[in-house]
């Protein structure tokens, strides 16, 4: 851990996928010290060469750490990881968790830091592997006043823009449900014009150009419809991502008694490709969707 003379703190990143290892990578170039581990051995040997410390545990890469960064795939993995790092886990120590986890599962993280007198920082970040690998990230945070001068230079490690949302933990997840209802509407939206355009027998082409340098474009929009276009579904955030997230979007809005008709046909599509075998595939795959027998 720190100590008087040392003003970086110690952080242990527990997830060193898509996104968990070029963030450890980031941390690690803005001087932090890094201790990082993974479920599957081979994914984290490599950030050695880096001069990140790789544990072969959770306890052991907590074991010095003033801060935890979780990047895992949803709630129950960081539920399951937090109680293998068990006592080694210092309280008064900050936790950072970076995933789309819900409503549900944020306040049940929080149940979990709480009863191992953790600081919970809630901080799902927007972007995906080349955002991660640029520093671009997108945070958006919700946690205690007391704790951002703490996490803001991490924050300002791993990407372009933090949004303080609210003092309110779970505010965050919140706010990142939100932002993900209109990312599943664009990219399914997209997939299914480029569909009809095939159908009706029009040049797909026809679509960027229409689009292409008017109101109706945007970046994103532009990447997932050049995607689609050339085929090349290389996963940044997979199918399986989305069904997991899209599925988050429905049981908040069921809980906040709100319709969400276009999320629910964003779903089924997605459940689609993935029962059709395209959900290691990344989510502008969803075009691929053939309508269910």
């Amino acid at each position: 851990m720190t100590t008087g003379t040392t003003t970086a703190p110690t952080i242990a990143v527990l997830g060193t996928g898509t996104i968990g290892a070029p963030i450890a990578r980031n941390l690690r170039r803005a001087g932090f010290a890094v201790t990082a581990w993974n479920r599957t051995d081979s994914r984290a040997k490599g950030l050695a060469d880096d001069d990140i410390r790789v544990a072969g545990t959770p306890a052991e890469a907590v074991a010095d750490a003033d801060i935890v960064l979780t990047v895992l795939k949803d709630a129950p993995a960081v539920l399951e990881v937090l109680d293998q790092a068990g006592d080694a886990l210092a309280a008064g120590s900050v936790l950072i968790q970076v995933s789309t986890v819900g409503v549900d599962g944020i306040a049940q993280i929080a149940d979990a830091a709480t009863a191992r007198s953790l600081k919970l920082v809630d901080a799902p970040i927007q972007g995906t592997k080349g955002p991660a690998e640029n520093a671009q990230l997108v945070i958006l945070a919700s946690g205690a006043e007391d704790v951002r001068s703490t996490v803001d230079p991490i924050f300002d490690a791993i990407g372009k823009t933090t949004i303080w949302v609210s003092d309110a933990v779970g505010d965050a997840s919140k706010l990142k449900l939100v932002v993900n209802t209109l990312i599943s509407a664009t990219t399914n939206g997209i997939a299914e014009s480029l569909r009809f355009a095939e159908a009706l027998g029009l040049d797909p082409q026809l679509f960027t150009r229409v689009v292409g340098g008017g109101p109706l474009e945007s970046a994103f929009g532009a990447i997932k419809t050049g995607a689609i276009l050339d085929k090349d579904f290389a996963p940044n955030f997979t199918i399986d991502n989305a069904v997991k997230d899209a599925e988050l979007i429905a049981a908040a809005a069921a809980d906040a008694d709100v319709w969400l008709p276009v999320t629910a046909g964003a779903l089924s599509r997605y459940r689609a490709a993935q029962e059709q075998g395209h959900g290691q595939y990344d989510f502008a795959a969803t075009y691929l969707a053939e309508r269910p027998e």
